[in-house]
């Protein structure tokens, strides 16, 4: 058997902190976020980094409308292809950056980006009920004109936004890639911002209007690689109880099923902490071996051996 096939897997999926927002913000944040990787790497595990991409889509796609405003020659740029530019800068910076760390602790290995296609089922209930918010503020006028493209507009403070649907993750085209860079014991950055939402056409896929939750696509690209460790990093050290309430409880360790009954109640922040505990839910499974580590990157190492973040098992 390959040695690497025997090593511990790990997906650490990047939240909104770990990356920063603007270009120089991620920069540094990056840097953070390699050191923590490279000492995993140091411990011998096989790592597989996914990340959000909120403020760097948007970013993308505001900036791509108001080109096509100013030049109306050219066509608007679909969401996927938003999607798709924030995967490659966002795995640009990551990669060279952990490349470096690595580097300068005598480690040498490859670190990929795999620009990543998430099937979803054009059926999903997502794709009637629209949640996720994107884009610039638009005026009325600008709004109606979305409207007549096809698009979903919602009323927000000093105007209209657009409003997309955030779809369940069913499959991830490039999973055999993303598996055969694991086995040649490589670092792989994949799944960015939910990855790309396709839709299967016969032999073709076509790119959605939507967003996947990047913690369900995080949770589902740990299962396809038979992850042993699902690390979601986010901007608190533990999920909570009552969270932001005078009788906070914050949470050392979970069971599936305590986790299920605190979500059944509505304990956890919907397109918050909510995501995070399904996605822990849907990677264990019913695995005694997996688990599922909420917390944030305060340091430039990331302890997963239970004593800090919430833990979350079978």
């Amino acid at each position: 058997m390959n040695k690497s096939m025997k090593k511990k897997k790990i997906v650490i999926a990047l939240g909104h902190h770990a990356l920063g927002t603007t270009l120089p913000e991620q920069k540094i944040a990056t840097k953070k976020t390699a050191k923590a990787v490279a000492a995993f790497i140091k411990d011998d595990y096989q790592v597989v980094i996914t990340h959000g991409n909120g403020p760097q889509v948007g970013m993308i796609h505001m900036a791509m409308a108001e080109f096509c405003r100013i030049y109306p020659e050219y066509t608007s740029t679909p969401m996927s292809v938003c999607s798709a530019m924030s995967q490659g800068y966002i795995g640009y910076d990551l990669q060279n950056a952990i490349r470096t760390e690595l580097l300068n602790r005598g480690i040498y290995k490859s670190v990929s980006t795999v620009l990543t296609q998430v099937v979803v089922d054009p059926y999903d209930d997502a794709f009637y009920h629209p949640t996720k918010i994107i884009g610039r503020v638009m005026n009325a006028q600008e709004a109606e004109a979305e409207e007549k493209k096809g698009n979903h507009v919602i009323e927000v403070a000093g105007g209209y936004r657009r409003i997309v649907a955030a779809p369940k993750p069913i499959d991830i085209v490039e999973i055999e890639s993303v598996r055969a860079l694991l086995d040649a014991d490589q670092i792989v950055i994949a799944s960015g911002g939910g990855g790309i939402p396709v839709l299967q056409q016969g032999n073709g896929l076509k790119g959605a209007s939507a967003v996947i939750e990047k913690d369900l696509a995080a949770s589902r690209l740990a299962v396809l690689v038979d992850a042993d460790v699902l690390v979601i990093l986010t901007g608190v050290e533990k999920a909570s109880l009552n969270f932001g309430q005078p009788n906070e409880q914050p949470i050392d360790e979970l069971t599936i099923e305590e986790a299920k009954k605190y979500l059944a109640q509505g304990q956890f922040g919907a397109g918050s902490m909510e995501p995070k505990i399904q996605a822990a839910i849907d990677f264990i499974g019913n695995s005694a071996i997996r688990k599922t580590i909420i917390t944030r990157l305060d340091s430039d190492h990331l302890d997963i051996s239970g004593t800090g973040g919430t833990v979350i098992h079978k």
